[in-house]
């Protein structure tokens, strides 16, 4: 089968991920770039080999881009992705799906009735870290899972990107910008949640940015930087989660999920890969276990959805997991501010884990 046409709106840092990327995996190919920056879309085409480049709206009206791949900033998630499926293509976007819940209901309903499909990240739940973690939940390696832990500390991106405004902005911040990873890892694992409860800091107004051409310009901060909550899930799970860029103290990736007979740590939630460590009642130490399967990276999802419209069967990292991630992070976010619990309604299907021998740089039958 030939490849599916991608069309990438929004070219700013992440879109160096997924080019690279998409690129690469042959069930996909990546026709134009675009963005509101004209100039950057063509830098970015030329650098990844892209044929076109141009303006939103010429993906919106390319012939052959049967796929948006929506990667501009958080604020504009929900308009670009409406009117992709104005134009009738399928859409993947970068998380958030939206800033607020109307609007991400919404768009499932713009997408059911055009008969279209929207994905959206994190599609890290697709990779080896996270699929060899289920695999051993569901072979019964903890026993019935009870609880998980999650932490995410360190001084914020302001350190590093040239360009951090929007990561401070609403829709964003540790909760929207990293909380989807987490969640996401604990939804595939524990199903949907109930409720959230919650308490968010922000204890500084502004921020400097450190790197860069623009570093030591001062900018506002508009949304806490330091979020802790609890989660209860249908199931009967609880989760405790901490989300903070107040720490000098950096420490990202730490997931851990006990169950009846062993907790289990599983690989940073912000990576395709790495080891799982598992540690039973009376052991003295972790056992470490190599994760099994793909760790392509970003666009990994691109290719499980392309390869799921043709087959005509679910694709993973889907917008009711989405859309029920969100909604999460929404309760989580009121919760700081009543000092209640939140009612979690959403709901999705547990998406199917993935064949260890799938690998994106081999085209599908």
């Amino acid at each position: 089968m030939s490849p599916v046409g991608i069309g990438v709106i929004g070219c700013g840092n992440i879109s160096n991920q997924y080019l690279k990327n998409l690129s690469a995996f042959p069930d996909v190919a990546v026709l134009i770039c675009a963005d509101l920056d004209t100039g950057r879309a063509r830098e970015q085409a030329a650098a990844y080999g892209v044929p076109q480049s141009g303006a939103p709206a010429d993906a919106l009206g390319h012939p052959g881009v049967q796929l948006v791949v929506n990667l501009t900033v958080p604020a504009a998630h929900a308009d670009v992705t409406a009117a992709a499926i104005a134009a009738g293509k399928h859409v993947w976007s970068e998380k958030p799906l939206t800033l607020d819940l109307a609007a991400g209901r919404a768009l499932l309903g713009q997408a059911r009735a055009a008969n279209v499909r929207i994905g959206c990240a994190p599609d890290t739940v697709l990779g080896a870290g996270l699929q060899s973690a289920r695999r051993l939940i569901d072979a019964g390696a903890i026993g019935t899972p009870l609880t998980a832990l999650t932490l995410l500390q360190g001084p914020g991106p302001q350190a590093w990107h040239p360009d951090p405004e929007f990561l401070f902005a609403p829709g964003a911040g540790p909760l929207f910008d990293l909380g989807p990873y987490y969640l996401s890892v604990l939804a595939v694992l524990f199903g949907p949640a109930n409720r959230v409860a919650a308490v968010g800091r922000r204890p500084g107004g502004e921020r400097v940015i450190g790197a860069g051409p623009r570093a030591g310009t001062a900018f506002s901060v508009a949304v806490p930087t330091y979020v802790a909550a609890l989660a209860e899930y249908e199931a009967g799970q609880a989760a405790s989660l901490l989300f903070s860029w107040d720490s000098p103290l950096s420490r990202a990736g730490f997931v851990e999920i006990t169950g009846t007979e062993a907790t289990l740590a599983v690989p940073d939630p912000n990576r395709f890969g790495g080891d799982l460590r598992l540690r039973r009642a009376g052991d003295d130490d972790w056992t470490v276990i190599a994760s099994q399967g793909a760790a392509a990276g970003r666009g990994s999802g691109v290719v499980d959805m392309v390869r799921s419209i043709r087959a005509g069967t679910p694709h993973r990292a889907g917008g009711d997991l989405a859309l029920h991630v969100l909604e999460m992070m929404t309760a989580i976010e009121r919760s700081a501010v009543t000092a209640s619990f939140e009612t979690v309604s959403s709901r999705f299907a547990a998406p199917a884990p993935l064949e260890e021998q799938w690998d994106p740089y081999v085209a599908a039958d």
